[in-house]
């Protein structure tokens, strides 16, 4: 629901009533995963996306409904299903989805509010709902901000609401959404309750080290892929803004000096395109010994053994050298540099998601993983 919580704020805000499909579980190849939301307002305006496609309109008729009768209700498709080819579910998977209409006289309505009007100011927030569970507390929610400020509760027990905080603020530590088994009186027995916990925080940062052609095509893919890309360069002359006009942040420091002062995380993506030496030795010294989700450096196999034998002499191990990935990017025979871009890109990804980066025919891997699958980031 977070995910579209900049469009929903508005309809919030506009005192629209709405209802919103929540994904909150899934199974098998599913496109999309939990906290993915489409939501219809009264009119029959729609907005965001459950499936890519595939159960749409039996899940927007299901919202229509809901904001006619009131009733939150929790529906399954999947394949086995006798209608999974007329709403188009033909993939193989299993989704469940919450539909919770948010009307003026809805109980979760001030909670779900407050939340879509943080996650759509970039503001951290967690919000936690029952998506499982006895009907009386289906749909309701909690919210729990960074100061540990909690609105709203979950209508069961005061035990209950204390662990739904606590794995809420969990998750907003984390950057994740995902579910949590609990039982009614609030503890960690699996069977009564569903929880469906959703965080929303500030994009993760990728920072580009190295003005140079390669990275102008590097900051749109990254912006792409939601990313707050920063480029760095000690050289004011090549990091301007008429270069780089899509970059959040340009940087003219050297980029070990940067990155020692900067603020970085287990989501943050180093990539280091400077290819000289006398940037990338004491920068990759600097990086490798952060709890970064990602360090790449860009080079010739030739330059990466000569790179590989200066941060050994520089006194890294070679835990830390596993780290590097180097030369960066995934085989695609990029040339140009938005192909190039599209490579490094492309290991950002597989390496977040746990992908291989093989070909998918032929291949016998899962397209889906599971969300718990190597997930170093949020979004």
């Amino acid at each position: 629901m977070l995910d579209i919580a900049a469009e929903l704020a508005v309809w919030a805000e506009e005192g629209r009533d709405f209802a919103v499909a929540t994904v909150v579980a899934v199974g098998g190849s599913a496109p999309r995963g939990p906290g993915a939301a489409l939501a219809v307002d009264s009119e029959g305006t729609v907005v965001g996306s459950v499936s890519g496609g595939c159960v749409e309109g039996a899940v927007y008729e299901l919202c229509l409904r809901a904001l006619q009768d009131g009733e939150t209700v929790l529906e399954r498709f999947g394949y086995s299903d006798e209608d999974a080819f007329a709403v188009g579910l033909t993939c193989g998977g299993i989704i469940d989805i919450l539909v919770t209409p948010l009307t003026a006289k809805a109980p979760a309505r001030t909670v779900v509010r407050a939340a879509l009007s943080a996650a759509a100011r970039g503001e951290p927030a967690a919000v936690a709902r029952v998506v499982r569970g006895p009907a009386e507390l289906l749909g309701s929610a909690l919210l729990v901000r960074p100061d540990g400020i909690v609105d709203g509760g979950l209508g069961g027990a005061g035990e209950l609401d204390r662990t739904a905080a606590a794995e809420a603020r969990a998750a907003l530590d984390a950057g994740r959404t995902g579910t949590v088994e609990l039982s009614e009186d609030g503890t960690h027995c699996p069977g009564g309750l569903t929880l469906l916990v959703e965080a929303s925080v500030p994009p993760p940062r990728m920072i580009v080290f190295g003005a140079v052609d390669f990275a102008a095509a590097l900051v749109r893919a990254g912006k792409f892929l939601g990313y707050h890309v920063t480029v760095c360069d000690a050289r004011p002359v090549f990091a301007t803004r008429a270069r780089f006009p899509e970059a959040d942040d340009l940087v003219v420091d050297w980029p070990h000096r940067y990155l020692r002062r900067t603020r970085t995380d287990a989501r943050t993506a180093l990539c280091v395109l400077t290819h000289d030496a006398k940037f990338d030795i004491p920068l990759l010294t600097a990086a490798l010994r952060l709890p970064v989700a990602f360090v790449g450096a860009m080079g010739s196999r030739r330059t990466h053994a000569d790179r590989d034998r200066r941060l050994r002499e520089a006194g890294l191990g070679e835990r830390e050298l596993s780290r590097l990935r180097s030369p960066i990017g995934l085989d695609l025979g990029a040339r140009t540099p938005e192909e190039t871009a599209l490579s490094i890109a492309a290991e950002i990804v597989a390496l977040r998601r746990g992908g291989t980066g093989t070909p998918l025919t032929g291949s016998g891997s899962p397209i889906h993983r599971d969300s718990g699958e190597r997930e170093s980031a949020a979004a």
